[in-house]
């Protein structure tokens, strides 16, 4: 047993399936069927156990996705855990680094396979990842404001940089829950499938990032968030200086060699 599967062996809400499809992708599933895979304080601190977990194994790329028997990606906070906190309460429980920050700042890519129902945390969850694959039957959005509050894991800041800025208004001041296709329409996920080539495809992407050197994965990454966070000069600095260390890695000789003599390359472990 894996390390990675050792820590999700003691969780009672997050699962783990290391190389059970694709060889060097691990699979994360949230369940807490009973609540829809709500994000309560056990389920978060679980999954960040899972995820600094994956940081430090030779796993390749992440799929997040919400258990089968939970119909639902995560459909929201625990609205019960949200009543029941006052301002400074909320302030000590907003510190980061939350789950957003993890799924975003992890070194590996990170595929949410949004199965259903991905609802205000659950949404801003999606955010955070690389890459969104979505069911045709799951709705997106960020009905916060029904509540007389404001999304507050990151939705008012990311959303934004996906959809636009007039998008994100309609979507967070009206509560909307737009369907999969229309949240393929304005970039908010990259694709849409049913049931007979949702996991094809997840695990068809999974696999061809899976097969790339670990530390090229990584910095491509990073460079490529960056470039919502810095200006243009910034961020092609920053890509430049990448690149650069990329060629302190044996991956940039064995890759390069690889190509010259027709072969598949065999990268180091990151």
């Amino acid at each position: 047993m894996s390390e990675v599967q050792s820590v999700a062996a003691e969780c009672e809400t997050v699962n783990v399936a290391v190389d059970d499809r694709v060889e060097g992708v691990t699979t994360v599933t949230l369940s807490r069927p009973d609540a829809r895979n709500a994000l309560n304080a056990t389920l978060r601190a679980e999954l960040k156990r899972v995820l600094d977990a994956i940081e430090e194994s030779d796993t390749r790329v992440v799929v997040l996705t919400g258990s089968d028997e939970a119909k639902a990606f995560v459909a929201g906070a625990d609205v019960k855990e949200l009543r029941e906190r006052d301002m400074l309460e909320q302030r000590e429980a907003s510190k980061r680094p939350r789950v957003y920050e993890y799924v975003d700042d992890l070194r590996q890519p990170v595929i949410a396979r949004i199965n259903g129902h991905a609802l205000g945390g659950g949404c801003e969850l999606i955010q955070g990842c690389d890459v969104r694959i979505a069911h045709e039957r799951a709705k997106i959005g960020q009905p916060e404001i029904n509540l007389g509050i404001m999304p507050g894991g990151g939705g008012t800041q990311r959303l934004p940089r996906l959809v636009g800025e007039g998008h994100a208004m309609r979507l967070i001041l009206t509560g909307e829950l737009i369907s999969a296709d229309e949240a393929a329409d304005i970039g908010l996920v990259d694709e849409v499938h049913g049931e007979d080539t949702f996991d094809d495809r997840v695990y068809e992407l999974a696999g061809m990032m899976a097969e790339k050197s670990p530390v090229a994965l990584e910095y491509a990454k990073k460079a490529i968030k960056a470039a919502s966070r810095m200006d243009l000069e910034q961020g092609i600095e920053y890509e430049a200086e990448l690149f650069a260390q990329l060629f302190a890695w044996p991956d940039k000789d064995e890759g390069i060699d690889a190509f010259f003599e027709d072969r598949d390359p065999q990268w180091e472990d990151r």
